[in-house]
This record gives C-alpha cells, structure tokens and sequence, in this order.
C-alpha cells in the first residue's frame, strides 16, 4: 500500500518534532486515543472535573486509526511521550504489549465491545438477498458492489487476521483474491463504507456496529446481518505505557474509563455496543493471539499485495 510509508513518515518527523508539546508537569495525563473524539471528550471532560487532573488526548485520522498511534508508540518507545493509550480494538494492543510498550504487570485490559458486521441498503437489498456469509462477497452478483475499509490497518485488518486463522491460509489466499477481483469500492475507514452503503453506491459493506449505529441515526437506509461465525468481537482496550510520564494519574484514568457508568456512557451513544462480550451465546469468531501475532507481519505483507492501493 504506497500510501501507508508516507503516512509513517510524516508521522514519524511529526511526532519527533512536536515533542515540545508534552511539558511534565504532574497534573495531567496524556492520552493517545483511538476512541473517536466525539465519544471521548465529554469523558475526557468529567474526569478531569472529578479528579482535577487534566487530559492531554491525541487523536489519530479515519484511515489509519489505530495503527497511526500504534506507530507513534513504537517511535517513541525509548523515550516515552505518552502515559495511556485508548485504543478501539484488541489486536494493535497485543501487539504493543509483545513489542514491550506496554507496562509488563497489569498494563492493559478490555473492556466493552463493537462487533463487525455485514451492513446492507435497505432500499436496495432485503435481509432474505442479503449474503449470509462473508465468503459469498466473491459470487458475480457483488461484483461492484461492496464496501470495506482498506484492510491494512484498524478493525478491518484485525478482522483478516482472524479470518485467515479461521479459514486456513489457502482458502482465506483464495477468498482475498477473489474478494480484489470482483472490484469491490476500497475507501478510508469504516464510515466511509457505510456512507457509500446508505448512498446506493454500493449495497454491501463490511464495517463496525457503531459505524452502522451512527448512519442509522442520519436516517440513512441501512441495516446490520445478525452476528454469526464470521463476526469478529472488537473491545476498546486500555494500556499504560511503560515508563509513563504520568503513571499515577494514568492508572486513575485507566480506572475511570472501565467504571459501569462510563462503559454504559458509551453504549448509550452508541459507541460500544455490549459491557460483556461473554455475553454473547451465538457463535462467533474466536482468536488465538499467540498465533495471530506470530504471524502478523507475514499476513500484513499478503494483505497488503493482494489490496495494493
């Protein structure tokens, strides 16, 4: 994916450069946050009414969110900017925990969950023509007519990964090809995809449940396919960075951010979908992450030929 170096780059010299930026003094903490800001802020806001502390968030962009902050920690990993990261899946978490970015005794934890979900335009589609399983995308009749996210970075390439380890990787090669060739729309981040969904650009897509909740509050004509073998649960996961600035306040923050009452703020807007992922009896995609991140750079090289943008 040609742009995916240059996003690095200038992320890379952006991050070093803007340093300055993150003064110490004790009271604050400072958040790289891959919630959306529309969610996170008023969070952000009562915390530090309650604790007096205040929250210094950095946001990253729809396309490359979550991989974008995920890279920054990696940057600075020896000389630590950041105090907490509010990452919106699991799969970039792990994967700085391995790399050692992460605090090594209780440094993260899930908490509430989004699913991916199959999301059609109810004008155009009803739930009986609708695919019943992702493997379908590749039938003639989609040709050119679903939408995904590009699947190198945030939900959608969490989602592959799993797919691949489900699948086996000779049938998920297959599928990827398959999938390329019957020209599906390829666009940046997850909103987009239900965006073009609603619009009648395309009447399939594969993206987030709030994503899905957000266009429906638009009144956008889309509807999500029930959860089933190929959904993937996708948690909101918090960490503290090794070596933080701030440790102290970022486990205050870590603390308020998994409270009931701010797991159920996020429901109610439609942010999270569920408090208990264990709560979901039907059957669903389970991962091994052991597994998945062996082979993660392996698997991103595969994606990223097959869907070279």
């Amino acid at each position: 994916m040609n742009g995916k170096y240059s996003v690095f780059g200038l992320l890379v010299l952006g991050f070093i450069g803007g340093a300055a930026f993150f003064s110490k003094p004790a009271n604050q903490v400072v958040v790289y946050c891959a919630q959306d800001q529309t969610y996170a802020d008023p969070i952000f806001h009562d915390f530090q009414r309650e604790t007096g502390i205040k929250v210094r968030a950095v946001y990253d962009n729809e396309a490359v969110k979550t991989v974008g902050l995920a890279n920054r920690l990696l940057v600075e990993r020896n000389h630590p900017q950041c105090d907490l990261f509010w990452g919106n899946e699991e799969m970039r978490t792990r994967q700085l925990a391995a790399q050692n970015i992460i605090r090594e005794t209780n440094g993260w934890s899930a908490f509430g969950y989004r699913s991916r979900r199959l999301v059609i335009n109810t004008n155009k589609l009803s739930l009986a023509e609708a695919p019943h399983s992702l493997l379908e995308l590749t039938n003639q009749q989609w040709l050119g007519k679903v939408a995904m996210a590009y699947p190198q970075f945030g939900t959608t390439g969490a989602h592959l990964h799993a797919l691949r380890q489900r699948w086996g990787e000779d049938a998920w090669q297959r599928w990827c090809q398959a999938f390329a060739a019957n020209k599906p729309f390829l666009v940046d981040g997850n909103s987009m995809v239900v965006k073009l969904v609603g619009s009648g650009e395309a009447v399939v897509g594969l993206t987030d449940s709030d994503d899905i909740a957000d266009a429906q509050r638009e009144g956008l004509p889309v509807a999500a396919l029930p959860i089933g073998p190929e959904t993937l649960l996708i948690p909101n996961t918090v960490a503290i960075i090794r070596r933080a600035p701030h440790g102290e306040a970022a486990q205050r923050l870590a603390d308020f951010l998994q409270r009931p009452a701010v797991v159920q703020q996020l429901i109610a807007a439609k942010a999270l979908e569920g408090s208990d992922a264990q709560s979901i009896s039907s059957p669903i995609l389970r991962v091994d992450w052991e597994d998945l991140l062996r082979d993660l750079e392996t698997t991103t090289t595969k994606l990223n030929r097959i869907f070279l943008r």
